[in-house]
């Protein structure tokens, strides 16, 4: 909260590069729109497109964003994400809204960090992407039905295992309403995650078939 209300009243810096035109500099926001697949893919998981790799000046901005309660991030990060999921459509309206789904964060992680940082950036991009001459509308259809264990070092079966039946899906689609569903997150690894709030939508009829999130970890690369 502290750093919520500095932001407010206290000329910021970029989180990239210190350039005092902060809080995320356009340099340090450009972003590369592109499919970009975990390795060995999880069952169901829609296709995945992201912003960039999650390197360099933007995992700076999203740690700062989500761990560090930066939240003046959240128009500059949602803005990317925005566009990222305009061009994963094709750069061109759909017909219907565009239905963004967030991935919900646990409750004791919205606590901790005083805000709930996809469901803000879902809400954003929704606004921006209308601005962009697509329309599109946020609605949390997902919530935690139990606790996982910490994903970190955890190998992607582990993850699949970890998070099966973890999520349920809160409210239906209107189908006769509404155009795409697409999936809302910060960062994509091995796509569990994904996959488990796919899972969850199909249980009621809906039917996500893209992903989109602000970054993805770099594929492991073979050794020669």
């Amino acid at each position: 909260m502290l750093n919520a209300f500095l932001d407010l009243v206290l000329p910021q810096g970029c989180v990239g590069c210190d350039d005092p035109c902060g809080p995320l500099c356009p340099g340090c926001a450009a972003v590369w729109p592109a499919r970009r697949t975990p390795d060995s893919p999880q069952r169901g998981l829609p296709e995945c497109w992201s912003a960039a790799d999650y390197a360099g000046p933007l995992r700076r901005a999203i740690l700062a964003y989500k761990e560090r309660a930066r939240t003046a991030l959240a128009a500059r990060l949602a803005e990317m994400l925005a566009f990222t999921a305009v061009t994963a459509l094709g750069g061109r309206p759909p017909p219907g809204r565009v239905v963004l789904v967030p991935i919900p964060s646990a409750r004791r992680a919205v606590r901790a960090r005083g805000h709930d940082p996809v469901a803000r950036l879902a809400a954003l991009a929704a606004h921006r992407m209308g601005a962009m001459g697509v329309c599109a509308v946020s609605r949390p259809m997902l919530a935690l039905c139990r606790r996982t264990a910490d994903q970190a070092g955890l190998s992607a079966t582990e993850r699949a295992a970890n998070l099966h039946t973890s999520l349920r899906a809160t409210s239906r689609l209107r189908v006769a309403s509404e155009g795409p569903l697409v999936l809302v997150d910060d960062i994509v690894t091995t796509g569990a995650t994904l996959a488990e709030a796919s899972r969850a939508l199909h249980a009621v009829g809906a039917d996500p078939r893209l992903a989109v999130t602000l970054a993805a970890t770099r594929r492991r690369r073979p050794s020669c």
